[in-house]
Parts: C-alpha cells; structure tokens; sequence
C-alpha cells in the first residue's frame, strides 16, 4: 500500500515530464486567455472614452461615393454592404485572371527553359531572372503609368472593326446581354461536354486494350461547334451585344477593362509566372530519366510523351509549392491601393474606414476575407494533390 502511493505521489511529482508538460500548457493557455481579455477591455474602454460606437451596423448605411467597376449594380446611394460585395468581387476577379494568365505563361515558360532550342532556352531564362528580381509593386507602376497611361485618348483611341477600342481610359469591348435562346445553348453546350467525356472514356479504354491511340479533340471541338450553333438556328440567339460608341469624351455601352485591373493583371501575371516557371522546371527535372528513355523506347513522340507521362509524374512535385505561388497572387492584390483599383483594401479598409471609423470592423473584415479565399484555396489544392498522389497497396 506505501509503495502505490509512493508511486502516484512520484507521478505527480513536478519532475515528471507529463506533469511538466500538462503544467506549462495550462500556463500558457491561461496567459493567452487573459492577454486577450486585456486587450478586449482596453479595446472597449478606449473606444468608450472617444465616444466611438462599435459594431456592424454601419454596413446598414449609405456609402454615398461612386466606384468605379462593380460586377454587380452599384449606385452611390448604396449601403456599405453592398460596397463589401464590390470590392469581394473585384479582388476575386483580379486573382482569378492572375492565377490563370500566371499558370499558363508559368507552364510554357518552365518548358522552353528545358527545350533543346538555344535562343529559347535562353531568352525564357532571361524573362524568369528579370521579373522574379522586381519587386511587384515596381512592376505595377511600370504598367500602369509607364505604359497604360501614355496610351492615346479615347478620341484617338486604338479600334479594332469599330467594337474594340483601347485607350487612356481602358479597354472597351462588346457586352454580352442574354438573349431567349440561353436555355437552349447552355444545355447544347452541356450535351456537347457528356458526349465529349463519354467518347473520352471510351477511347481510353479501347487504347488500354488494344493499344491503338484515338484523338478525341476533333470530335470534342466539332460537338462544341455544331449543337449550340444548332441551338442558335432553331430557338434563336443566346446573347446579344452591347457595340461601345464614343459619346462625348468617352465610351459608354459595352464593357470596359479599367487600366488599374489591367495594369495589376499584367504586373502580378508577369511576377509570378517566373516562379511557376521555376517550379514547372524543376517538376519536369524531379522526373527520373528513366521514364524519357522507356517512352522513347516505345516509339512515343517527344509530345505525346510529354502529356502523358512526364507532365502526370511532375504535378505531384509541383501542386505543393504552386499552391503557394497562388496564395502569393491573392495577398498581392492587396497591392491595387497603390495605383486605385477598387478592391477590399482599397474599398473596405481605405474609403469605408475613413468614413466610417470603424477600423476594427473593417479591418476584421478584410482580414476574414483573406483568410478564408486563402484557405478555400488550400483546400481545393490539397483535394487534388490527393487525387493525384500515388497510392501504395
């Protein structure tokens, strides 16, 4: 009987390591917990003594100034509310061009930095060294007043067949407005996208088993052309345009690429294409040697072998720090404050926050939105880096 207490005193003893452990991190939640309730109460009193209420209702009230693009109806009487959905809006679209304009020029640049061609080995390596080593914020000055703002007015403005015109002021192109046959052509084009992945499926298979290579795209492309354009003939137009004309000193109708998106598209597209180039490059090369000889042993052409068995093998070296590059174009966007572009910095933690006062509550917002794009984006990339990963049975 001693010797069990003798024991469980032992256990409790402060030089067990368990109980040291358990000690220190009930410490330092404690400390966490009480740092934070400081801080709240400080927060509470300083904000009571300068007479500053808090809280969300502000976004109830009317913004009272116009903004430039919006994806969706603005008006400047418009609540704060709606400005959030504007400037959400607005920092979704540029991220989403950026990471697809990056991914591409990203790809092709990380291919010709391996290809066999001397000039276009080097001149991609000369890209990749040059804009990796600017800063972006350079770059997007560069764009924007160096290049986008010396363009000519609209008067002189530069147009293609009297429907696009690039100017001072952006570039305006054709609008798209519904029309009655829309129904009709989004189910042609979903018909066109079943047959397409059915005939896909279909030729795989038939490759597995007898070996002989089948090309889908031409089928696929004449499916996308033929049934909306059928669609078109017998339950009439899916869209019709809205032409830009020039009306006074400027364009009105259409659709309008305000320079700031363009000159932030171009600039954070540009930076981070030279890294996604590094990281397709070094995917490609993590491949073993070994694969590049046994394809060539088959008889596959250098592109087919590319496709189908260099690029498969180098995405599962390249998804994880791709992710990282897209969670870069985000956070960068941040950057469009500098030159004007209405995104939430701009919008929610400038003007909104000016107005307003209520830098907690903005500033809490913009900061949520990050984090919760960046962590959707997280999840979508990690669900398919699992997808792709090789599983050991």
């Amino acid at each position: 009987m001693s010797q069990r207490r003798l024991t469980v005193k032992g256990s409790l003893s402060f030089s067990n390591p368990t109980v040291r452990a358990w000690l220190f991190q009930i410490l330092a939640v404690v400390a966490v917990v009480a740092i934070a309730i400081y801080l709240i109460h400080n927060t509470i009193t300083n904000l009571d003594k300068r007479g500053i209420t808090s809280g969300f209702a502000f976004l109830d009230r009317s913004a009272g100034f116009g903004i430039v693009q919006h994806l969706v109806d603005y008006q400047q009487g418009d609540t704060y509310g709606r400005v959030f959905l504007v400037g959400l809006l607005n920092t979704l679209l540029v991220s989403a061009l950026c990471i697809v304009f990056a991914s591409f020029l990203g790809f092709f640049l990380g291919l010709a930095r391996l290809s066999e061609n001397w000039l276009l080995r080097k001149l991609s390596t000369v890209y990749i060294e040059t804009f990796r080593n600017i800063p972006p914020l350079l770059q997007i000055f560069f764009w924007y007043f160096a290049v986008l703002r010396n363009l000519p007015g609209p008067r002189q403005a530069v147009n293609a067949f009297e429907l696009v015109f690039l100017s001072n002021r952006g570039l305006y192109i054709p609008s798209p407005q519904w029309g009655e046959g829309l129904l009709a052509f989004i189910a042609a084009l979903a018909i066109a996208a079943l047959l397409t992945v059915g005939l896909f499926r279909y030729n795989k298979t038939h490759q597995i088993k007898t070996g002989q290579l089948r090309r889908t795209w031409p089928t696929a492309l004449a499916l996308v052309i033929v049934l909306p354009l059928l669609a078109h003939w017998i339950f009439g137009a899916a869209l019709h345009w809205d032409i830009p004309a020039l009306q006074g000193f400027n364009f009105r109708g259409g659709m309008v690429l305000i320079p700031e998106l363009a000159a932030l598209t171009l600039a954070l597209s540009v930076y981070t294409s030279a890294f996604i180039a590094e990281i397709i490059r070094s995917g490609i090369q993590a491949v073993p040697f070994g694969q590049h000889e046994a394809a060539r042993s088959l008889g596959l052409p250098n592109p087919v072998t590319l496709r189908q068995v260099i690029i498969p093998q180098a995405l599962r070296v390249v998804i994880p720090p791709l992710t990282s590059q897209y969670l870069n174009i985000v956070k960068n966007s941040s950057l469009a404050a500098a030159i004007g572009y209405p995104d939430m910095v701009s919008l929610f933690a400038g003007t909104v926050l000016n107005q307003t006062g209520q830098a907690i509550e903005t500033i809490a917002i913009t900061m949520s939105v990050y984090l919760i794009i960046s962590l959707s984006i997280s999840l979508l990339m990690n669900i398919y880096n699992r997808r792709m990963a090789l599983i050991e049975r």
